[in-house]
């Protein structure tokens, strides 16, 4: 177990080994089954190690981000996509606001992005939404942005998949349970910079890095700049808690499909991220890259077995991936009702 320092006390968050389910003994496997197991029916959250991500393919992706996002500001918006519902391209800083309370008043986030996915051409034959899987928009410069990008994106989606198997393992069902659910799946990487404006040292009292949310698919893989401040969740109906990422670690979050699918045995949790700080509590720049997994557009999700009994009857019709996003994408959002959040 590590511990994520708070503002007010401790919070554990648990931490799971996945080279002990890839390269251990069935008891090893198990252990590690059941500590994903409690972390997402406590939390929803949980820490990755063992997950196999070179340092080279991180320094390729932090390198390509301060490329891109340190050119001029009309440069990046040459790539913002023709119409918001195409979560694909730029978004410029304070252009979003997201929050748990529909209509509310808060400033917009402080965030800027970047979102790159999967597009029909990943999945040919399939006959695929090309607004769900639609074309990335890609920088002529920096020259080593997409491949250094795919890169990561390709090793986030295979920790997806791993985590995913671990799953079936602490649900009771085969290892490859879940993999007909995501051979084509919706996935989309945010790449977020939480840009600080020259002649702000200390955040405005009501300001926001991201608003509170819960994220929509099956789960997210994060990576954040180590021991920077700002990413806070909400468990059960107690405070919000820093969540500080550990050098060498990455966040796994579980979303609203997967709590669904669940029939709430495990948790969605909320989160925010607050404009980010040091130690003194000055203004700082903080990166991350969000994978999120949404699992195949055209999968039927149902209540999983062993989620429900004569104590815990169905809580939820069956209901396709695509259906399910829109239903939660749709609420307070109606200029970017297709944007995945930010973390």
């Amino acid at each position: 177990m590590n511990t994520a320092r708070t503002r007010d006390g401790q919070l554990t968050i648990p931490t799971i080994d996945l080279s002990a389910f890839r390269e251990g003994s069935p008891t090893d496997r198990a252990r590690v089954a059941a500590e994903l197991d409690h972390a997402a029916s406590t939390i929803g959250l949980l820490q990755v190690t063992g997950h196999g991500v070179s340092e080279e393919v991180l320094a390729g992706l932090t390198g390509a981000m301060d490329a891109f996002f340190g050119l001029p500001m009309w440069q990046k918006k040459a790539l913002r996509p023709a119409s918001p519902e195409y979560n694909r391209g730029y978004t410029p800083p304070r252009a979003e606001r997201l929050s748990l309370s529909p209509g509310a008043n808060s400033p917009a986030d402080l965030f800027e992005a970047f979102d790159v996915g999967r597009s029909t051409e990943d999945f040919p034959g399939l006959g695929l939404d090309e607004l769900q899987y639609a074309p990335n928009l890609w920088p002529l410069r920096p020259e080593s942005f997409e491949p250094a990008v795919m890169a990561w994106f390709a090793e986030a989606a295979r920790v997806a998949r791993e985590v995913t198997a671990v799953m079936a393992v602490a649900l009771g069902l085969d290892e490859k349970f879940f993999a007909g659910y995501q051979d084509h799946a919706l996935e989309v990487l945010r790449l977020n910079n939480y840009l600080v404006p020259a002649d702000e040292t200390v955040p405005d009292e009501d300001q926001v890095g991201t608003g509170a949310h819960t994220d929509n698919g099956i789960l997210t893989v994060l990576w954040a700049d180590p021991q920077v401040r700002g990413l806070q969740i909400l468990p059960g109906a107690g405070e919000w808690h820093d969540v500080i990422p550990t050098e060498g670690t990455l966040l796994v979050n579980l979303g609203d499909l997967l709590a669904r699918w669940t029939n709430d045995r495990w948790i969605s949790v909320p989160h925010r991220v607050l404009p980010p700080t040091d130690a003194e509590g000055a203004l700082v720049r903080r990166r991350s890259a969000v994978f999120f997994h949404e699992g195949n557009a055209d999968a039927v999700i149902s209540v999983l077995p062993g989620c429900a009994d004569e104590d815990e009857p169905v809580r939820y019709e069956s209901v396709t991936v695509a259906d399910h996003l829109a239903e939660k994408q749709a609420p307070g959002r109606p200029n970017e009702q297709l944007q995945p959040a930010g973390l």
